[in-house]
């Protein structure tokens, strides 16, 4: 009896720390929130909202600063999506191949290089793709400088094929083994099991992935930084960009007065984006998920 009821209080001990914690997670978020909605209105109320997010030019420092922000949307859109468009089939078929066709060892192998990748800081990434892929663009584009949003958005697949292939492995494991057997059982063969049973029954995991991977390419501001040039332009697939993420880290150091609260201000727009992305996808989720 004495041990039973140690349990229950140890069980209610916990039960009330990981409320707390979680509650504790939502006060983070509308702290940050409200800080950045904070910090950053003044700034669009002084530009002008139509003038900040569509203006098409950013020259916070000339005599007569300019505080457009629609290139580092664009840039931030594009780069995401071509991300996610070279780095998600290849993590979705590795996954599929790790969980459901390789061999022990080499799927033990492979894992292990991917907790690898995924454990290398992003500034390691910035620095191969400077010293590696820009230079490898430069040659094979015959460009005066590799430097762009194509060497971005490379290296922003590689970063993310951690996420969507650690998430979606497991998302395909957790789908029970009786739809395999029954649906071999029915006369399909492996890999008409796999991406016709075990696939559809993973899916909203698949999606976690897929969001996983689209917050870390859009949060990435280090290694896109050494890769794309960091200039304010308009974004083509060889000119040389700057992103949201970038734009704040590369002038918040020296920055002051309106300048300094218009890079706020694009934290509080990227902020945004990353909420609307995020709320766009678990939708498409959850409506596939009910059909």
């Amino acid at each position: 009896m004495q041990l039973r009821n140690h349990q229950e209080c140890a069980d209610m001990i916990a039960t009330w720390v990981f409320t707390i914690l979680g509650y504790l997670n939502i006060v983070f978020v509308v702290v940050i929130c409200l800080y950045l909605i904070i910090s950053g209105i003044p700034a669009i109320h002084e530009i002008g909202f139509f003038d900040f997010i569509f203006g098409t030019k950013w020259a916070s420092t000339a005599a007569d600063p300019k505080f457009g922000i629609m290139p580092f949307i664009l840039t931030s859109i594009y780069g995401t999506f071509g991300a996610i468009l070279f780095g998600l089939p290849i993590g979705f078929f590795s996954s599929v191949y790790l969980a459901k066709f390789a061999p022990l060892r080499v799927k033990q192998f492979i894992e292990s290089v991917v907790d690898l990748l995924a454990g290398i800081p992003s500034v390691v990434f910035g620095f191969i793709g400077m010293l590696v892929l820009v230079p490898a663009i430069k040659d094979i584009f015959n460009l005066a400088d590799g430097s762009s949003l194509l060497a971005a958005i490379l290296v922003l697949s590689i970063m993310i094929l951690p996420s969507i292939i650690k998430v979606s492995i497991g998302a395909l494991e957790a789908v029970p083994h009786e739809y395999e057997l029954g649906s071999l059982a029915l006369g399909a063969n492996k890999v008409e099991t796999v991406y016709k049973v075990v696939v559809p029954a993973a899916r909203r995991g698949i999606g976690v992935a897929v969001v996983l991977g689209v917050g870390r390419a859009i949060g990435e501001a280090m290694a896109v930084m050494m890769v794309a040039g960091n200039v304010a332009n308009m974004p083509g697939i060889f000119e040389s960009v700057r992103f949201l993420t970038t734009a704040v880290a590369s002038e918040m150091s020296y920055s002051a007065g309106l300048q300094r609260q218009a890079l706020f201000s694009i934290a509080l727009v990227l902020f945004i984006f990353i909420m609307v992305i995020n709320a766009l996808l678990n939708l498409v989720l959850k409506k596939r998920g009910s059909k």
